[in-house]
């Protein structure tokens, strides 16, 4: 691997918080992380002192948290300007809600159609006109062909669309699948970005993830490194298979030969679109 990965200034846009010491996870959750899976802020910023990572985007979990932000938020508000947030909130969130998330340094809100079905969304898209009303992101994860039915409304949404994990596309059905096809007829909007991240999430091989490559060259040559971003997606939640962090780099050093398409996923695009400050 090229080792310059790691000096390279970077952003992780994808990435969770569970602390249930100090946040206790919310009734009903469909899944409670523990053991390994616990990561508090303080221990995610020894990783990224480790790797080099600059500045992160937290993701609010699904599990764990559901709707309740303040495990995320309190990262913010402690985290010395490194952090910005993606919240998760209810589909009948009002604009006061919102303006009160953005005031601490909540930049979009994620919408997990993957794990709720699209249906559970079907009044969301007045919520998305809200969120685009203060330039705030429509952060989607999607699998499978649900982007197919799903794009029509995000194009019209007017928000920054930013999708999760390449699309969580089905590999077997390669690049002509019409979930994957409609990913990539986003890309003309100028408003869609796309997470070079996930991969225990669709590959069905092992590390480096090689059936994953033909699918992040695709995305990267349609919509260009201005409109893609890097994430861990750690601590990797009901993993599947063992990740570590330095590995998930070796694999986006293998699928981004380019060092200025690197550079420009890894920190310039994510900093112009989330408002992050310098390198160091």
């Amino acid at each position: 691997m090229d080792t310059a990965i790691f000096s390279l200034p970077k952003i992780d846009c994808h990435c969770h918080l569970f602390d249930p010491a100090a946040f206790p996870y919310a009734r009903g959750v469909f899944h409670e992380p523990a053991g390994g899976e616990i990561a508090t802020a303080s221990y995610f910023r020894e990783v990224m002192q480790a790797y080099g990572v600059h500045h992160a985007l937290l993701v609010g979990p699904n599990s764990g948290y559901g709707t309740d932000n303040r495990c995320m938020l309190d990262a913010i508000r402690h985290g010395d300007g490194r952090f910005k947030g993606i919240a998760v909130v209810e589909n009948d969130a009002s604009t006061a809600q919102l303006q009160d998330l953005r005031a601490q340094g909540v930049v979009g809100v994620a919408f997990n159609m993957a794990l709720l079905g699209v249906a559970h969304y079907a009044h969301a898209d007045a919520l998305w006109r809200r969120i685009a009303a203060l330039g705030m992101c429509v952060q989607v994860q999607v699998q499978g062909d649900q982007m197919a039915e799903l794009a029509p409304r995000l194009r019209d949404c007017g928000a920054q669309i930013v999708v999760d994990h390449h699309g969580r596309p089905e590999l077997a059905r390669g690049l002509e699948s019409a979930g994957f096809q409609a990913l990539l007829g986003l890309a003309d909007s100028g408003r869609c970005v796309v997470k070079l991240s996930g991969y225990d999430k669709f590959s069905q091989q092992a590390l480096p993830c090689a059936d994953a490559l033909p699918f992040t060259r695709m995305l990267l040559q349609t919509f260009g490194a201005d409109h893609c971003i890097w994430g861990s997606d750690w601590p990797h939640v009901r993993a599947t298979r063992r990740l570590d962090y330095g590995a998930l780099l070796g694999v986006f050093v293998r699928s981004v030969p380019s060092v200025d398409d690197r550079r420009r996923i890894m920190f310039e695009t994510p900093a112009r679109l989330f408002g992050f400050g310098a390198e160091t």
